[in-house]
């Protein structure tokens, strides 16, 4: 069977999306390639045509969520009121049930901690997230501030996704969002 010149590129691209978005919802360690290449209707030996290991896998996809983010966060801080409006779409409902659609630092970077893997791409995502938080800040300490603002977010919403109780769930989300709004209206 022929394919067509620009297959090989476009099931890489399929490969990529279906693992960035299985690592944000089940983690790294939890996405076997066996699963995440027959949901694709491709073979596991296939996957090695496409990349060396799971690792380079991993960087691939952490890039392409970022890449999903930077696009997601530049509509957001194009607003009249940036920093409210990426608290309020950071720690909200959608957010935090859409882990596969969401912002990669709460699933990923955890992870990666964990198994001793720090990514580059991950500091980048920081990186990004903190120079636009911190240019809609005034006064002092910005830079300490925005890091404080990105802690708070990805806490906030890793412990919601945590939690049994929906209700807690939804109380620290809100919580966190209204404190963080209410310490930069100050």
């Amino acid at each position: 069977m022929r394919y067509s010149p620009d297959h090989k590129a476009q099931t890489h691209k399929r490969i990529i999306k279906e693992a960035s978005e299985r690592f944000r919802r089940d983690g790294i360690g939890a996405t076997g390639l066996q699963p995440l290449m027959k949901a694709l209707g491709l073979t596991h030996g296939g996957f090695y045509s496409h990349f060396e290991s799971k690792d380079q896998l991993v960087e691939e996809a952490l890039l392409a969520s970022a890449e999903e983010l930077d696009a997601h966060c530049a509509t957001l801080f194009a607003q009249e009121h940036p920093l409210p409006a990426f608290i309020d779409n950071y720690l909200s409902e959608w957010h935090q049930q859409s882990p596969h659609q969401g912002c990669p630092l709460p699933t990923m970077s955890s992870e990666l901690g964990q198994r001793g893997q720090p990514s580059p791409t991950t500091d980048a995502v920081l990186k990004a997230r903190l120079e636009q938080v911190e240019a809609t800040l005034e006064g002092e300490h910005k830079t300490e501030r925005s890091l404080m603002i990105m802690s708070a977010l990805v806490g906030a919403l890793m412990l919601s996704r945590s939690v049994e109780n929906p209700e807690l769930g939804a109380q620290i989300l809100k919580v966190v969002r209204e404190g963080l709004k209410e310490q930069e209206r100050r």
